[in-house]
């Protein structure tokens, strides 16, 4: 598939999943969110992590605060990223401390110390569309793809998603693409390998 071909697949895949995500009622995103943050505190993974890199949900993404506050609650430092120079640095953030809001209406830490990346056990990845094998597409930019072979090997990659997110077809995927370890909806928990 060429470079342009694949843009324009990923646009069409993006597309099509936001106007189904937006198209979702505010109540049943809260009542998902529940779900979800049930679902990620109970993986082995974030048992064991003693940091987790996640993400301020803007729009109709899966709110993200609800397992923000559990991870704090349970001693987990939390990290959120802020884009710098066109790349993520992970900045440590606890419910309550300050926030700039970005140009595409997401929340990044005002101040808060750096993590190192290699210190991070569990990156909560956000998406537009996962598939079952754990390819993903986002917005566009990258940053993540940037991000992830700055984390350690054994680091844990987690979309967290609603269930309209999850597509039972293959998503278009560059070699520069990264998937996820695990993907987590309201419904279930989906093992991919690496």
């Amino acid at each position: 598939m060429s470079s342009g071909d694949l843009k324009r697949a990923k646009r069409d895949v993006r597309r099509r999943v936001l106007a189904l995500r937006d198209a979702m009622d505010a109540d049943d995103r809260a009542r998902a969110a529940a779900d979800v943050t049930r679902r990620v505190l109970g993986l082995p993974e974030v048992e064991a992590a003693s940091t987790v890199l996640a993400f301020s949900s803007f729009g109709s993404e899966l709110p993200m605060l609800p397992l923000i506050e559990a991870l704090v609650a349970r001693g987990i430092r939390v990290g959120l990223p802020v884009i710098t120079g066109g790349e993520i640095v992970a900045r440590a953030w606890r419910p309550g401390e300050p926030t700039t809001t970005t140009s595409f209406c997401a929340e990044e830490p005002a101040g808060g110390a750096p993590i190192d990346p290699v210190s991070i056990d569990v990156i909560v990845t956000p998406a537009v569309a996962v598939d079952r094998a754990g390819r993903r597409v986002g917005y566009g930019g990258g940053f993540y793809d940037r991000f992830l072979p700055r984390t350690r090997a054994g680091a844990a990659r987690v979309a967290v998603v609603l269930a309209v997110q999850l597509v039972d077809d293959d998503l278009p995927a560059g070699s520069f693409d990264l998937p996820v370890d695990v993907i987590v909806t309201p419904d279930e928990v989906i093992r991919c390998e690496r």
